[in-house]
């Protein structure tokens, strides 16, 4: 009997024994199903302290090899977008935006939130921002005057000013050998007495020194001058005699102005009285201004192409040309005008020989035409100083005899309309004098 009950005791140690050993197997492999899916879930996290049972190493070794290739690949393009990230903020600090935008778009192409997977060495939000801030307003208020920035550089560079440096060595004399007095003297050939201001403009571009020249306040001065006479000595309100020229009301030269008039009239009727026929009347009207306060105006039929080179001088040979002087008036309406006297030009007529010598004829009775224009100046669309608009239109005829005047003064109706301005490149092509 007491053997018995000591079988069936060890029997009951045996299978406690291979209960806690059942519990730890379970255990063990539970523990290993964790550490595999936390592998999964993070593949860049370490597994090295894991050991596996061999049972299911052998079974899960193909498994575990392409989930660490994927992982290495997942790294080096984490890797790769924050090396593109860093060169693109790198890049943006320098200013280059153009650059930084491209490392961006790859950088956002690989991984799309590495922004937030980036650890700053010192925060962005910190004193680097606030310094590019400062940076930033200090580079829009040298902008703002590039002419005192360029000046300043210029006198930093040497003790002997340059106004510019070859690029490359050239064996000839480069035109920064140039005095400084003859580098002006061929800005104002540049400028010529045609006011050509759109060529100076664009010779500024060419480098700093040449900036600085293109805004001689000389030059301008001259300009204004010559546009306003001695109504501009003073400069206020304006700044300089750029902003002058550039803001106050002035016709322009480098081109013409032109109106284009279309109507409809009737015709004679017909000998059978059956029909009564009408016509389409369109002609043109041109204005040309020159620096010099002379203008010419022209009414024809002709079309531009033909009729513009013909403008290029005063000295056409076009009959139907009126040649006259003008002067710009700004009124107490704050309204800028344009009045103009212009009249055909004079020919010598032919002395008359007559065969009988005592040959009297009664001469005809001599008369000057004039015409007395008036017109108002106004910008229109993104064109400034564009257009002008009729508000006077008289004939004055003046015998010469008794110096009587008689005035004719026309109705400014839909036939008078405004003319626009065109530019033509052909009357700034070439220089005759300078400024």
């Amino acid at each position: 009997m007491a053997e018995a009950e000591e079988d069936c005791h060890a029997d009951l140690v045996r299978t406690d024994d291979s209960e806690r050993s059942g519990e730890a197997n379970l255990q063990a492999e539970l523990q290993m199903f964790r550490a595999q899916w936390m592998f999964e879930l993070a593949p860049g996290v370490s597994s090295s302290g894991l050991e596996p049972l061999p049972c299911r190493a052998s079974s899960r070794e193909p498994g575990l090899k392409s989930v660490d290739a994927r992982g290495k690949q997942e790294i080096a393009k984490e890797e790769k977008a924050k090396e593109l990230f860093l060169k693109a903020v790198e890049e943006e600090q320098n200013g280059a935006l153009y650059e930084a935008i491209k490392f961006y778009r790859l950088a956002m192409q690989l991984v799309p939130d590495i922004e937030f997977k980036i650890t700053y060495t010192r925060s962005p939000d910190g004193d680097g921002v606030g310094k590019r801030c400062v940076e930033d307003s200090k580079e829009d208020d040298k902008m703002a005057d590039l002419l005192t920035d360029f000046q300043q550089q210029l006198t930093l560079q040497e003790s002997s000013v340059k106004l510019c440096q070859p690029e490359v060595y050239v064996s000839q004399t480069h035109i920064s050998a140039l005095p400084m007095e003859v580098l002006m003297y061929i800005f104002r050939w540049v400028v010529s007495s045609d006011l050509d201001l759109r060529s100076l403009e664009q010779l500024s571009l060419v480098c700093r020194g040449f900036y600085i020249c293109a805004r001689d306040p000389e030059i301008w001065h001259q300009v204004c001058l010559k546009i306003w006479g001695r109504s501009c000595n003073k400069l206020v309100p304006y700044a300089s005699w750029r902003d002058m020229f550039l803001e106050r009301p002035r016709v322009r030269f480098d081109g013409v102005y032109v109106s284009k008039t279309k109507y409809i009239r009737q015709g004679e009727q017909s000998l059978d009285g059956f029909y009564r026929a009408w016509h389409q009347v369109e002609y043109y009207r041109y204005l040309r201004f020159f620096p010099d306060g002379q203008v010419m105006m022209l009414t024809t039929p002709e079309d531009p192409q033909s009729i513009v080179p013909r403008l290029r001088t005063k000295n056409t040979r076009t009959d139907a040309i009126l040649l006259g002087h003008y002067r710009l008036s700004q009124e107490t309406d704050n309204q800028t005008k344009v009045f103009a006297v212009i009249m055909k030009k004079k020919e010598e007529k032919p002395v008359d020989y007559h065969k009988y010598r005592y040959f009297r004829r009664v001469p005809a009775q001599e008369t000057d035409h004039s015409f007395h224009v008036g017109l108002q100046l106004c910008s229109s669309g993104r064109q400034r100083f564009n257009k002008l608009v009729w508000i006077h239109h008289s004939c004055h005829i003046t015998c010469r005899s008794t110096g009587e005047t008689a005035v004719t003064t026309f109705d400014i109706d839909k036939m008078y309309t405004p003319l626009f301005f065109a530019r033509v490149k052909s009357f700034t092509a070439y220089s005759e004098k300078p400024l």
